[in-house]
């Protein structure tokens, strides 16, 4: 198959991307499948190494290829997506993509609001809040954190759920259905603890979401959604 034949109006390297992309797509490369060699797509698409060296670091910094020095160029894992306004179930999400979710509670109690939990979620300092920490895995990869505090006066029940078959977001919309939501993204470094809990190397970059959600004018929980940053990433829409 040769590609400096081909009509379309569109540079060579252009072409070369679009050719790697369609196997991409229509899953004859899954994810992790090693991609030919630049030799050997020059030789099988009749293009010069530049234009295929160009398209595969573009591919690369792309997210679609992951480049290992040494051992080749393979289809990468595709990123799972956050939307970034909407408060989801991510119990939803995984199963949207056809993966199962499963959830490991790493601690469950009641605490004392210190300073920022009292801020937070608007209760009195040393007031009686609902402290939880949950991993949740797509397919036994751990891909979010989830810490949580809870207004205790909202969701009194909160310590009885079992937040292995149910998730927080379940329990607390049956209960106290959202009304507003304040969203807050950034860019981080994972703390160890983070770390082990998230099976990464440590001081892996993550996205994390602060998010703190209302109930008929009561703040209901304020959360720290940690993720992976090389497993997300975000994606809203919007019109004018």
């Amino acid at each position: 198959m040769s590609l400096v034949s081909d009509p379309m109006p569109a540079p060579l390297y252009a072409r070369v991307k679009q050719h790697i992309s369609s196997r991409i797509a229509d899953g004859s490369w899954p994810p992790h499948h090693r991609v030919p060699s630049e030799t050997e797509l020059v030789e099988a698409l009749g293009v010069s190494r530049m234009t295929v060296h160009r398209a595969l670091r573009e591919l690369t910094a792309e997210g679609m290829l992951v480049r290992l020095q040494g051992v080749g160029t393979f289809v990468a894992e595709p990123k799972r997506r956050t939307a970034l306004y909407a408060v989801n179930n991510i119990a939803d999400d995984i199963a949207a993509r056809g993966h199962r979710h499963r959830a490991r509670v790493v601690s469950l109690e009641a605490e004392r609001a210190g300073p920022a939990q009292a801020a937070a979620l608007e209760v009195a300092l040393d007031a009686r809040v609902f402290h939880s920490v949950i991993v949740h895995y797509e397919d036994d990869v751990a891909i979010q954190l989830e810490d949580r505090y809870v207004n205790a006066v909202v969701a009194p029940d909160y310590l009885a759920q079992d937040f292995s078959s149910e998730t927080p977001y379940q329990y607390l919309s049956r209960i106290a259905p959202l009304t507003e939501g304040e969203h807050v993204v950034e860019a981080v470094l994972a703390l160890p603890e983070e770390c082990e809990l998230l099976a990464i190397a440590r001081g892996e970059p993550c996205l994390l979401i602060r998010r703190r959600t209302w109930s008929a004018g009561r703040v209901v929980t304020s959360v720290r959604l940690v993720h992976p940053g090389s497993l997300h990433r975000l994606e809203g829409r919007f019109t004018s």
